[in-house]
């Protein structure tokens, strides 16, 4: 055999081999389970807002378990005020640019999400939504330049990190991403329903598990006090007996956690930090018991058996903590911390 003929062989082999790799690039996107269809498909029920029907969400319960009296005042006697924050508008920001990179990253490819502008996302969300507040507060701004520019910096920080890291938090193989603010809807009293949205829900085929994942933005690491705040866990876990019921999923298939997106890093430090902070609670029966319980505990105090408001005169739960970010602490005609209700039969 010739040269020329050796390198033709050659060639036809290498030819074989290259097009063989360029099929195995070329398939197509993993068939979607039905499981995962199907919770997609998923509509909450219709609730009539004008009607008997009433509402309550994780943020209502945490109000009510910190102080009552805010709550009658802002939910049963809608005399709610409006109380921007920066950090809210950083915090709902952040969760839609990186949500978006989680649907590219699983629906697409990993390079089509590497190649999305999250940084313009994220400050595009973040300016609009400060406009908005803007407006609603009638022109009197309650950032500055510097602090909105330096949230900005911190989110970029936590994106680009974010995407160095992404595979540390969020494995392709044998995933499947159900989707993000997956809503769910459960009756707790008589015309009183739980209603949430999760942040982020995978699937994992070959173990047939779900995974619900909450984020968080905060200034700094979760430590001791937020990892024991019962009622913050209890979303995740509420979550997961909620996701189960609706979706007739066993419960002891679902794993949850928070992923905490830290702003800042602390200064001084010799080892390596992380941006993101995972941290799974607990969420077995004992726990998704007590806090059905706490649930239920909230809202038979504040309705009736017919899902009406109740009447009752709550207690001022009077704190530097709690008055510091209270929307009323400067409202005295509606909340005068001195006049604390003391009254040996209310509940509450």
């Amino acid at each position: 055999m010739g040269i020329t003929d050796e390198k033709e062989r050659m060639e036809r082999i290498f030819g074989m081999f290259k097009n063989k790799d360029k099929k195995e690039r070329k398939k197509g996107p993993k068939k979607i389970p039905k499981l995962v269809k199907n919770i997609q498909a998923y509509k909450p029920p219709f609730i009539n807002f004008g009607g008997d029907e009433k509402v309550i969400s994780h943020t209502q319960l945490s109000i009510f378990n910190q102080c009552r009296f805010r709550w009658g005042l802002q939910y049963r006697d809608k005399k709610k005020i409006f109380d921007p924050s920066i950090n809210l508008i950083f915090g709902i920001a952040m969760h839609e640019a990186l949500q978006k990179y989680l649907e590219v990253y699983y629906n697409e490819s990993i390079t089509a999400a590497d190649k999305l502008d999250l940084n313009g996302m994220f400050k595009g969300k973040l300016v609009e939504l400060y406009a908005k507040d803007l407006k609603k507060n009638k022109g009197i701004h309650y950032s500055s330049p510097d602090e909105l520019h330096e949230f900005y910096t911190d989110g970029v920080a936590i994106l680009d990190w974010f995407k160095k890291k992404k595979k540390k938090y969020f494995a392709k193989r044998g995933w499947f991403l159900v989707g993000c603010e997956i809503p769910v809807d459960y009756q707790v009293l008589p015309n009183v329903s739980y209603r949430g949205h999760l942040d982020v829900v995978m699937y994992h085929e070959p173990t047939n598990t779900i995974e619900i994942i909450d984020l968080k933005t905060s200034t700094k690491s979760w430590g001791k006090w937020q990892k024991s705040d019962q009622t913050k866990l209890a979303q995740l876990i509420l979550y997961k007996k909620f996701f189960s019921e609706l979706f007739n999923f066993p419960i002891d298939n679902i794993n949850v956690k928070f992923l905490i997106l830290k702003r800042k890093l602390y200064e001084n430090i010799d080892y390596v930090q992380n941006r993101v902070q995972e941290f799974t609670p607990a969420s077995g029966k004992v726990k998704i018991k007590k806090s059905w319980e706490m649930l239920e505990r909230f809202a038979q105090a504040a309705f009736d058996e017919h899902g009406n408001f109740k009447d009752t005169k709550y207690k001022k739960e009077i704190s530097d903590n709690n008055c510091k970010f209270c929307p009323y602490k400067d409202e005295d005609e509606l909340c005068s911390k001195g006049n604390s209700v003391k009254n040996p039969f209310d509940i509450y």
